[in-house]
């Protein structure tokens, strides 16, 4: 009988058998992982405010359209505190495998950074951008009875009275705050702000005469304005809301470049493949294309943004350097 090294030895046959299902094993294994495997469950948006909200509502209205399009699982996770870094430093935190993602936005992303004596996590380093969604001014609002009826008028108004004229504040911290303080530092006023726990009491107070005017999100004050019982002074979008088109923008009321939004921004753990951040920077760019989601957004005083990896990348620094910016030369604090 011819020599045969397997004949002769059958366990060292057994054992190049193991060794071969194992590398097969291994392949399918690695297939598996491939981007055009996944994705293999479901996906986790978290978002680090409470149900309901601007940021919320937006994030589950283009998850809903990424899964109906594409036939994924995408559950939305509210985890609120901390003014959104508690959401965003579980997405931080998570492991890069492409099935987290969070919410972000100007507060968590570009203010409080500069802001906030400390964070859990670094904005800068910790996050990898992931595509842009929608970016809402805030409102310059006054009561319909109040004597101003331009910005100009309440600049007047607050130069000739330092310290007098009240700015009521929904809360601190967020860019209704900066975009007070970004005003009051470009227009050289000094104002009283009153600070509020939500933008309810903060209108509330500003109909009934306990501050002078503030700056709101348009879902806050978009309804008293169209009963008349807000005036709108300007925005601060660099172009007029479709909602309020009569409504000028504070860079035409002559503050030209002033902009302050609310932009949201997809993020994800800095490491996730980015074979797989694309995919959802893919279906974000088709999501903003439907009628129905640009329809919502408009009428929440929202405008679409989209783009690529790069330009979501490139504009979070843009806006991480010119907040921080403000706050440094106008010496903002949360005191």
């Amino acid at each position: 009988m011819p020599y045969s090294p397997s004949s002769r030895h059958p366990n060292r046959r057994l054992a190049m058998a193991a060794c071969a299902l194992t590398a097969m094993t291994l392949a399918a294994g690695s297939a598996a992982a491939q981007p055009g495997e996944w994705p293999a469950k479901s996906i986790r948006m978290v978002v680090p405010f409470t149900p309901g909200g601007g940021t919320d509502t937006v994030t589950r209205q283009i998850s809903e359209r990424m899964a109906t399009t594409n036939r994924w699982v995408i559950v939305v996770d509210n985890k609120p505190g901390a003014g959104g870094n508690i959401g965003l430093d579980a997405v931080a935190k998570a492991p890069a495998d492409g099935y987290t993602f969070g919410m972000g936005q100007t507060a968590n992303l570009a203010i409080n950074p500069s802001l906030l004596p400390s964070m859990p996590f670094n904005a800068k380093t910790d996050l990898l951008p992931v595509a842009l969604v929608a970016s809402q001014p805030v409102v310059l609002v006054v009561p319909t009875d109040s004597p101003w009826k331009s910005l100009q008028d309440l600049i007047a108004a607050a130069k000739a009275q330092p310290g007098a004229i009240k700015q009521g504040l929904a809360s601190t911290g967020t860019v209704g705050h900066l975009a007070g303080e970004m005003l009051s530092f470009k227009a050289k006023i000094d104002v009283l702000n009153i600070p509020y726990k939500g933008a309810a009491p903060a209108v509330t107070d500003l109909l009934g005469k306990q501050t002078h005017y503030m700056f709101g999100t348009p879902q806050a004050v978009y309804p008293m304005i169209k009963g008349q019982r807000l005036r709108a002074l300007a925005v601060t979008s660099a172009k007029r809301l479709a909602i309020l088109p009569q409504v000028p923008t504070v860079a035409e009321s002559g503050f030209p470049g002033f902009e302050a939004v609310d932009w949201k921004l997809i993020v994800a753990p800095r490491n996730t493949p980015a074979a797989l951040a694309q995919k959802i920077n893919a279906a974000v760019n088709t999501g903003l294309q439907d009628p129905a989601v640009l329809k919502q957004l408009q009428s929440e005083g929202s405008t679409p943004m989209g783009g690529s990896l790069q330009d979501a990348q490139a504009y979070l620094q843009k806006e991480q350097a010119s907040w921080a910016a403000l706050i440094r030369d106008a010496k903002i604090t949360l005191e």
